[in-house]
């Protein structure tokens, strides 16, 4: 197991490298000196465009974008113990297509990022309460039927996202949407992390919480009512933080993929299947990863790349060593 001040550096280290680095770069004695200024008095000795680009451009979308890693990297932990699954993603159950048709339609009907946000939560945690009824039968809901349940509503929510792509204007709001459902932070603002950080905290929190339990239900149901464990109201409790968390994300950012179903195995290398050191881990690799990915998005070219193009290539990456690790009978590890 890997030393907890490794899990406590690497973000740190992340999130001084992304101030620093882009299209304009700043000497690091300046953003120290900038982020100080902030909270304590300091004469400046800085170019005011500077402490610009680091307040108003760069902090709040780092900020964003750690908070999302985190969380998506935590969803897809607890996701893939609860339904056994090492191919689970927090995305399964249809809250970001249901959160991205939320967001599609918001800019159809206006431009407002309040309405986006809305509409986007909304719509999100609709979309799981639909896949929740459609499995659910007689005070039960099964674990296989739940996951078909939500592929069944995703797919449903992803054609009516095509419908809405098909009846937007192609000058004028078919490029944002098309951009905007590829993920991206390049609208992140202090608004928007008030919007989310507290929701995003308290479900976080609880998951972190209940990670023993995860241990538990990574089991078998009969085992884990065997010791004690309210196996339908635990597992819901789950899904409602996973769902909140997701939705918000989407909200602010568009859908980024693989995050949540890349990450946690990552961690499993690091820090075994024990989700008392795993979830910990996948906050700290989750955070870190993201602020990473969005730096090299907004500084590899002259134009931004969106989030979800990386991370799916570098998902790809992950899951074909994974997929040659199970050839040589590595897989039982997840």
């Amino acid at each position: 197991m890997s030393s907890p001040y490794f899990f406590i550096l690497l973000p740190l280290a992340v999130f001084f490298f992304s101030l620093v680095c882009g299209r304009y770069p700043v000497d690091i004695k300046n953003v120290f000196g900038i982020l100080i200024s902030q909270v304590y008095p300091v004469t400046p000795f800085w170019p005011e465009i500077d402490e610009r680009v680091i307040i108003n451009l760069r902090l709040p979308r780092l900020l964003i974008g750690m908070l999302i890693g985190a969380g998506l990297a935590v969803s897809g932990a607890a996701f893939q113990g609860i339904f056994k699954n090492p191919l689970v993603s927090p995305h399964i159950l249809g809250v970001a297509a249901g959160a991205g048709f939320g967001g599609v339609l918001a800019m159809l009907l206006s431009q407002s990022s309040l309405l986006i946000f809305i509409f986007a939560f909304i719509f999100g945690n609709l979309a799981v309460l639909a896949a929740y009824f459609l499995a659910r039968k007689d005070s039960v809901t099964p674990v296989l039927v739940l996951v078909l349940a939500g592929v069944i509503i995703s797919a449903f929510f992803t054609a009516m996202i095509s419908l809405l792509k098909l009846c937007a204007d192609p000058q004028d709001q078919l490029p944002g949407i098309v951009f905007w459902l590829m993920g991206s932070l390049i609208s992140a603002n202090y608004e928007k992390f008030g919007l989310i950080v507290i929701p995003f905290l308290i479900c976080v929190y609880i998951l972190w919480r209940l990670r023993w339990r995860i241990n538990v239900l990574s089991q078998s149901d009969q085992e884990a009512r065997a010791l004690g464990v309210n196996v339908e109201y635990d597992k819901w409790i789950i899904i409602l933080c996973v769902s909140v968390i997701v939705a918000l994300a989407v909200s602010v950012s568009g859908i980024i993929g693989w995050v949540g179903l890349a990450i946690p195995h990552i961690a499993r290398m690091i820090v075994g299947s024990n989700h008392l050191f795993l979830i910990p881990a996948c906050i700290s690799l989750g955070a870190a990863y993201l602020a990473f990915v969005d730096t090299i998005a907004r500084t590899l070219t002259p134009y931004e790349i969106p989030l979800g193009i990386l991370t799916a290539i570098v998902g790809v990456v992950i899951f074909g060593y994974l997929l040659k690790r199970n050839q040589n009978g590595g897989w039982n590890e997840y």
